[in-house]
C-alpha cells in the first residue's frame, strides 16, 4: 500500500496551494467582473492564510475525532465545492468560496504529517515531506502559468473552475485508496480471528497502538514543538514578506521592469524544488542538525545579500528559494518522527502551524508599513534577517534534540 499512499499524498499536495494562488495569476480580470476594491483582492489570497491560523486548532481536534481518512475526503471536497462556488457566483459568494478553500486547505495541512507519521517507515519521513513540499511548489507554479491563458480562452471564472479538476481527481483517488484499504484490514482482521480461533499466537494483534494524547507528550517533546512553533514563525515570515514585497524591491531599488521583477521572483519559488528534495538526500548521509544549518546560512543569505550586494538579486532569489521549500521540509520532518502517536502528530502540527501562519498573516503589511514609514526597504529586509536568524537559532536547538528521537517518539541518547 505504501506506494499508493505516497501518491496520495502527491495528489493532495496538489491541491493544498493551488486553489490560493489561482487568483493572482488574473486579479485584474477578477476585479472588473467583481468590481472588488483592493482590500477586497486581498482577500482572494488573505482569507486563506488567516484561516490556516485561526482554523488550525479546530483542525486538530477535527483529525483526533473523526480520523485521518475523513479528514482528507473532508479537505478535498471542501476544496471542489469552494472551488465552484468561488467561480459561478457574485462577489460576496466568491469570498465564500474562498474561506471553504481555507477551512478545507487547513484540513489537509494537519493531516499528512499524521499520514507520514502513520504509514511512511521513520527512515523515510523526510523524503517523503520534500516530496510533500515539492508537490505544493510544482501545483502552484502550474497554476500560475495555466490560468492567465485559461481566463484569456474562457474567462476567469472558468479559468478558476478548472482547477476544481484536481481535487475530483483526488476525491475519487482518494476514496478508491481507503475502500481498498478498508477491505484489507477486514480481510486481516479475519485471518487474525481465525488463527485466534485455532489456538495460534497472533502477536501482531497483541501490540498496542500507540495514541498517547498531546496531555501524555513528554517534556522533551513539548520543548521541540515549542521550539518549532518559533522556527515555522521565522520561515513564514520570511517567506511571506519576500513573495509580497520582493518583485517591489526589485523595481524600486534595482530598476526591474515589473515583468522582468516578477520573472526573477519567480526563481524564489521554482528553486524551492530543490530545497525540498535537498533537505532529504542530506538527513540520510548527516546528523539531523546540519540539513536546517545549510537551510539557515542559505535563508540568511537573502536579506544579508539584498542589504550587502544587492546588485546579486538572482542570486539571493534562487539561495532563499532553496531555503524555503528546504526550511518548510526539515521542520515537518521532525513533527512525524518525534510525536508518539497520531493524535500527538496532529496536536504538535497543529501548533506549529497556528504560530506560523499567525505570523503569514501579519508580517507582509507590517513589512509594508515599514516601508511607507523609512521610505526606503532596509527595514523590512532587517524584519526578514530578524525572522530567518530566529529560525537558525530554534531550528538548530530542535533538531539537535530531534536526534534523540530516531524512532517515532521513542526517546534515547543522541551521540551526538
Amino acid at each position: 500500500m505504501l506506494p499508493w499512499i505516497i501518491l496520495g499524498i502527491v495528489i493532495l499536495a496538489l491541491n493544498l496551494r493551488a486553489p490560493i494562488i489561482a487568483p493572482t495569476a488574473i486579479l485584474p480580470a477578477i476585479q472588473e467582473g467583481t468590481g472588488f476594491s483592493a482590500a477586497g483582492l486581498g482577500l482572494l489570497t488573505g482569507l486563506p492564510v488567516l484561516l490556516f491560523a485561526l482554523a488550525t486548532p479546530l483542525a486538530g481536534k477535527f483529525i483526533t475525532r473523526l480520523g485521518a481518512e475523513a479528514t482528507v475526503l473532508a479537505c478535498l471536497s471542501g476544496v471542489l465545492v469552494g472551488t465552484i462556488l468561488r467561480s459561478v457566483g457574485p462577489p460576496w459568494l466568491v469570498l465564500v468560496g474562498t474561506g471553504i478553500i481555507g477551512l478545507a486547505i487547513t484540513l489537509g495541512n494537519i493531516v499528512v504529517p499524521v499520514i507520514i507519521r502513520r504509514e511512511v517507515p521513520w527512515e523515510q519521513v523526510s523524503m517523503v515531506t520534500g516530496l510533500y513540499s515539492a508537490m505544493m511548489n510544482i501545483g502552484s507554479m502550474a497554476t500560475l502559468i495555466g490560468t492567465g491563458p485559461l481566463a484569456e480562452a474562457f474567462g476567469w471564472r472558468w479559468a478558476l473552475a478548472a482547477w476544481a479538476g484536481l481535487a475530483f481527481v483526488g476525491l475519487g483517488f482518494w476514496m478508491v485508496l481507503i475502500r481498498v484499504r478498508v477491505r484489507r484490514e477486514g480481510e486481516a482482521a479475519r485471518a487474525a480471528a481465525a488463527e485466534s480461533a485455532d489456538g495460534a499466537p497472533n502477536t501482531e494483534a497483541a501490540a498496542p497502538v500507540a495514541k498517547q494524547s498531546w496531555a501524555e507528550a513528554p517534556a522533551s517533546f513539548r520543548l521541540i514543538i515549542a521550539l518549532l512553533i518559533i522556527t515555522f514563525s521565522g520561515q513564514s515570515t520570511a517567506y511571506y514578506v519576500t513573495t509580497t514585497w520582493l518583485p517591489s524591491y526589485l523595481g524600486d531599488t534595482i530598476g526591474l521592469a515589473p515583468t522582468a521583477a516578477g520573472g526573477t521572483a519567480s526563481l524564489f519559488q521554482i528553486a524551492a524544488i530543490l530545497g525540498a528534495f535537498g533537505v532529504p538526500l542530506l538527513a540520510v548521509k548527516t546528523k539531523p542538525w546540519v540539513p536546517v544549518a545549510i537551510v539557515a546560512v542559505l535563508w540568511l543569505s537573502l536579506p544579508v545579500g539584498l542589504l550587502a550586494a544587492p546588485g546579486a538579486y538572482w542570486l539571493w532569489a534562487t539561495t532563499g528559494g532553496i531555503a524555503q521549500g528546504g526550511g518548510f521540509t526539515a521542520i515537518f520532518s521532525i513533527i512525524p518522527r518525534t510525536a508518539g502517536s497520531d493524535a500527538q502528530t496532529a496536536s504538535a502540527s497543529a501548533r506549529v502551524q497556528f504560530g506560523g501562519y499567525l505570523a503569514a498573516t501579519l508580517a507582509p503589511p507590517f513589512a509594508g508599513w515599514l516601508n511607507t514609514a523609512t521610505a526606503g526597504w532596509t527595514a523590512p529586509l532587517l524584519l526578514i534577517l530578524a525572522a530567518t536568524l530566529a529560525f537558525t537559532i530554534t531550528g538548530l536547538w530542535a533538531a539537535r534534540r530531534a536526534g534523540g528521537f530516531p524512532r517515532g517518539g521513542r526517546e534515547v541518547l543522541d551521540p551526538d
